[in-house]
């Protein structure tokens, strides 16, 4: 094992979250110049004591290992990527801890003054889940600015992953860049849209950059401030659902506000290589992509429906908990817009779901663990994984009759081979034991405490919601409710759930293996 590589890189990445935090603080303290009432000084302070930390401490692991062998491998690769993600939340949750000590009065409570519920609110931040303790009592739209933006920032760095950021600014990883972007990249091993890892990721960026440039403006245009257009466009090209309002997306009557963030919740599920082949008008490859018309056609059908059910029944906005009166205006609007929400695993909510018809919140529920597109910033298992899991199953029920018969399964003109078709199954295997597991533990840890508000409903739901990084679920931790209720062992689990959502299971597993840490 290569240590001094990995700790350098370490020390890399701390510099890098630093530089971000700073660039956010600046923007943070602009956005509140505008209104001098609303400048929070303790907020900032407690940006830049975290940044003063992070660059000391990022600086000295840099300078302490530099001329290191720029040697890695898989080991190194996978240890990198699983740790950066646990120091990346540490880093992150910071501020947060910071600003509830220095501003919070004695005697005063507020989830943030718990390192583990700031924590919790990074991890989700950074693995796009969106599930959050604020909320009830601790209002969203209390906190100061600043952190709203860096709160929303966080997530627009997890969406393509600060890892693959990490290789398209830093040179020095060299070859071994690639190890690290396929470690990190979500979905099955994507294929280099470029023929170098550092142009591929740095392409990758450039398209996620457009995608939110022309978002940020669409928003404003549509009604909405800069300060808010700028945290629902992070949030959104991420797949991710924090909102600087205690209403999400439902705080806005625009059908045009949302009818903009459902076309950049759709597109950000998409795979971004896709992005790519248009800019290189092969427009051709695109149309006839297996996965994109499976997820487009999912949608479709997932969102007739979720509004075919919602017709006759009222609707509950988050905003003032305000009933309509079924129609079919407000089915269309709210089915379509939660349907891609959840699909796209980004979690922003208009109405409250937890009150829908059984056969709506069951098709939600499947879309929680089909999610976006492989190469996306979507959670989820992936349309891809699905659509071959149908095939071999498919397969094999045709073996069962026709056992002469040597079927291969494909995507488009490719054959998948064997090894793709066991890493499939596996995956999804591992997923669902994962949400069971995750479940069980989560129900076990709140009866232990005594704690009669957790179902068997809510636990499964809060394991879905944060092992496939969607954010809200059902029953106490839905739409309009949040996650602060829960003990600081379940937060555990399910801060774990996230990160094992994100890196997509193994990347993290493989750090508690023995044989791992052996050497070769």
């Amino acid at each position: 094992m290569n240590w001094r590589f990995v700790i350098n890189q370490l020390g890399l990445l701390s510099l890098l979250l630093s530089a971000a935090m700073m660039v956010v603080g600046v923007a943070g303290w602009l956005f509140e110049w505008r209104s001098p009432d609303s400048v929070d000084t303790v907020a900032l302070l407690a940006l830049l004591g975290t940044i003063g930390g992070s660059v000391l401490v990022g600086g000295l692991l840099w300078l302490r290992t530099r001329g290191s062998v720029k040697h890695i491998g898989r080991r190194e690769a996978l240890l990198l990527v699983g740790v950066s993600w646990l120091i990346g939340a540490a880093v992150a949750g910071m501020p947060y801890l910071l600003w509830a000590h220095w501003h919070t009065a004695p005697g005063e409570q507020h989830p943030f003054l718990d390192p583990v519920n700031c924590y919790f609110e990074a991890m989700s931040g950074l693995t796009t889940t969106g599930a959050t303790v604020l909320g009830d009592d601790y209002a969203i739209e209390a906190l100061p600015q600043s952190l709203l933006l860096w709160r929303a920032f966080t997530q627009w760095l997890g969406g393509l992953g600060i890892v693959v950021l990490f290789v398209a600014v830093l040179p020095t990883l060299g070859v071994g860049g690639k190890r690290l972007f396929r470690v990190e990249a979500p979905g099955p091993a994507p294929e280099g849209l470029r023929p170098h890892i550092r142009e591929t990721a740095t392409t990758l960026w450039l398209i996620y950059l457009i995608l939110t440039g022309v978002e940020v403006v669409a928003l404003k245009i549509a009604g909405m401030t800069w300060f808010d257009s700028f945290c629902h466009t992070f949030t959104t090209v991420a797949t991710a659902g924090f909102s600087p309002k205690d209403a999400s997306l439902g705080h806005y009557a625009s059908p045009a506000i949302h009818t903009i963030v459902i076309i950049f919740m759709v597109l950000a599920g998409v795979n971004f290589g896709l992005y790519y082949q248009l800019s290189r008008k092969r427009f051709r490859q695109v149309l006839q992509d297996t996965e994109l018309r499976v997820y487009l056609g999912l949608l479709l059908v997932g969102t007739a429906i979720v509004t075919l059910s919602l017709i006759n029944s009222p609707i509950t906005l988050t905003k003032d908990l305000t009933v309509l009166e079924p129609s079919a205006a407000s089915a269309i609007h709210h089915g379509l817009f939660t349907a891609v929400s959840i699909q796209t695993t980004t979690g922003f909510v208009t109405s409250d779901f937890n009150l829908w018809p059984f056969a709506a919140q069951a098709v939600l529920v499947l879309a929680m663990f089909i999610g976006g597109s492989a190469g996306s910033t979507a959670g989820g298992l992936k349309v891809i994984r699905i659509w071959v899991a149908l095939k071999i199953m498919l397969a094999e029920i045709e073996h069962v009759f026709r056992p002469q018969v040597v079927r291969p399964v494909r995507l488009g003109n490719r054959v998948v081979d064997d090894e793709l078709k066991l890493a499939t199954v596996a995956y999804i295997l591992g997923l669902v034991v994962l949400f069971i597991v995750g479940a069980v533990a989560v129900m076990l840890l709140e009866q232990w405490t005594g704690s009669n508000t957790c179902d068997f409903r809510t636990a499964a739901a809060s394991s879905i919601a944060c092992l496939f990084n969607i954010g809200p679920g059902l029953g106490h931790v839905g739409a309009i409710e949040n996650y602060a209720w829960l003990t600081t062992g379940s937060k555990i689990v399910l801060t774990l759930m996230m990160a094992l959502g994100r890196l997509e299971v193994f990347a993290i597993i493989v750090l508690v293996i023995p044989r791992f840490w052996r050497a070769d």
